[in-house]
């Protein structure tokens, strides 16, 4: 049973639901997965350690350069010393959704 996917609106833009696991042997976009809570998060690996933040970096800088959206636009919001995460990003839920079912699909 799924329950509901990563992604919230939110007034400032959209709500990302992310599973973080760092020092991984590469950075990619796992997939989707569901939380014993019963929400949803989009699963990342990134090979950065998870230390002063280098982790959290990776993570920004990957999802920038995989949906083409600028660095400035994403911010973490809750989770930044957590694996899950909570980004802020500037941006439209459903063009989030077809980035995020894009990246799945070519991961």
């Amino acid at each position: 049973m799924t329950g509901p996917g990563p992604l919230s609106p939110d007034r400032n833009g959209t709500r990302l639901a992310v599973r973080l696991t760092p020092k991984a042997s590469a950075d990619r976009i796992v997939g989707l997965a569901d939380e014993a809570d019963g929400g949803r998060v989009l699963k990342v690996t990134v090979t950065a350690v998870p230390e002063d933040g280098k982790a959290n970096a990776a993570l920004i800088a990957l999802l920038s350069k995989r949906w083409k959206i600028a660095k400035s636009r994403m911010e973490i919001i809750a989770g930044a010393t957590d694996r899950r995460k909570t980004l802020l990003i500037d941006g439209a839920p459903d063009d989030l959704a077809r980035l995020i079912a894009e990246s799945v699909r070519t991961s």
